[in-house]
């Protein structure tokens, strides 16, 4: 009878980087391997044959029945690290068939998922076309409204769910995290009185350091309403009503007729849809007056021939309908809805550092985590955030501050070199 040591035979070839065990008494690998998986149950077989890539394992390990051992299931990024080194192979035609009649149909047919897995995309057009304001409004809350108390507990005393700016690997996650908020306002030029709106504004970070740090009247918008509810108490327990809002709102219902100063977009547009840029920062430039700032941070693909959806465990699991262009498409899309770009930085190092950072808090508050959300949750939290420093460390991921001004006739001209400390 075939066992599951059989089949990672199949698949690989050369000397695994970690053992690997299995309900049926079956393994292979150094028996001195830093790291070990074990496959714990049938079940979880049967998820990693019918969704094969980084799905079918995700689905085993979210739901427990593929266990990792060597690591801390808040932070698995050394295992992840190792498993990078796995010499896989694609079998043969013949070696396929014959291992699909030695298991048998009953362990070729799909499992139920777990709980925490989003519906595929072809299931969400119940919820609309995919961007439109009902689906987006979903997507969102899908990773938003978890549980303010996990990200709490998961992103620290910011509450801040974008990438850090770190003047040293030593510092402090808070402490990059103001820096990251000041040079955003460096950047921008916010000075006491002017209008700032922070589109896709999460807990309202940006929202109340403009307020308290710069005397900026600042608007947030959010399509999740847990955030939306924790900014607005943050807002007034810092005694900033009278500068700082937050709104659930889509920003596509902003009026235009009240433009804004400055404009920050801090990690939203990997939700809009790469085919719905050229109306994204068309409604922007819309939204400021001429000469104003926006400034756009989001994460991008290290690779322009990439394709711009997500893989299978990300959009299932983390950012349902999420997508990722390159900078350089990025930076044209800008260019062409009518703004002059005037500077780009990659911050893709400090994301690493800022992934590093939440995975450790994950870690060293795990138990109550797992009491906010559940053990399958925080898994995917801690499998999701430590693959994505992985890919930041190797530069498939980027992360992006592209600094663009609404340029015309009769309007400020920017300053002849940076107004802002890089």
């Amino acid at each position: 009878m075939t066992t599951v040591a059989d089949i990672v035979d199949a698949v690989t070839d050369g000397p695994l980087p970690l053992r690997l065990t299995a309900y049926d008494g079956s393994d292979v690998g150094p028996r001195d391997a830093p790291f070990r998986l074990h496959v714990a149950s049938e079940r979880g077989l049967s998820y990693v044959l019918t969704a094969p890539g980084d799905l079918g394992l995700a689905r085993a390990y979210v739901s427990g029945d593929i266990e990792a051992h060597g690591v801390h299931p808040g932070d698995p990024y050394e295992l992840l690290r190792a498993a990078e080194e796995l010499p896989l192979r694609r079998p043969s035609p013949a070696e396929v068939l014959a291992l699909a009649r030695e298991l048998g149909l009953s362990r070729l047919r799909p499992p139920q998922p777990p709980p925490q897995e989003s519906l595929p995309r072809w299931r969400r057009t119940l919820q609309g076309l995919r961007h439109s304001r009902s689906r987006d409004a979903a997507a969102i809350q899908h990773h938003y409204d978890v549980s303010n108390s996990f990200y709490e507990k998961v992103l620290g005393p910011s509450m801040t769910y974008t990438c850090a700016l770190y003047r040293s690997p030593d510092d402090s996650l808070e402490t990059a995290q103001e820096a990251k908020y000041a040079l955003v306002a460096d950047k921008l030029g916010l000075r006491p009185g002017m209008r700032l709106l922070d589109v896709g504004c999460g807990w309202g970070g940006m929202v109340r350091h403009a307020a308290r740090e710069h005397g900026v009247r600042a608007l947030g918008v959010t399509l999740s309403r847990q955030q939306a509810t924790w900014a607005a108490e943050a807002i007034k327990k810092e005694g900033l009503d009278d500068l700082a809002e937050v709104r659930y709102l889509d920003y596509r219902d902003l009026p235009t007729d009240a433009p804004f100063d400055a404009i920050s977009s801090i990690g939203l547009t990997e939700h809009i849809g790469v085919e719905n840029y050229p109306d994204y920062f068309r409604r922007l430039r819309q939204l400021l007056v001429p000469g104003g700032r926006l400034l756009n941070h989001c994460i991008t693909r290290s690779d322009s021939r990439a394709s711009h959806r997500t893989g299978a465990f990300i959009d299932r699991y983390v950012f349902p309908d999420g997508e990722l262009a390159s900078p350089g498409r990025l930076i044209t899309e800008i260019h062409d809805a009518g703004f002059e770009v005037q500077h780009d930085e990659n911050l893709r190092q400090h994301y690493a550092l800022t992934l590093a950072a939440w995975c450790r808090n994950l870690v060293d508050r795990w138990d109550e985590c797992v009491a906010d959300v559940g053990e399958g949750t925080a898994r995917v939290w801690g499998l999701y955030m430590a693959g994505s420093r992985l890919s930041f460390e190797r530069n498939a991921l980027q992360l992006h501050q592209v600094l663009c001004t609404r340029t015309e006739a009769g309007a400020p001209d920017f300053p002849l070199r940076p107004d802002w400390t890089p």
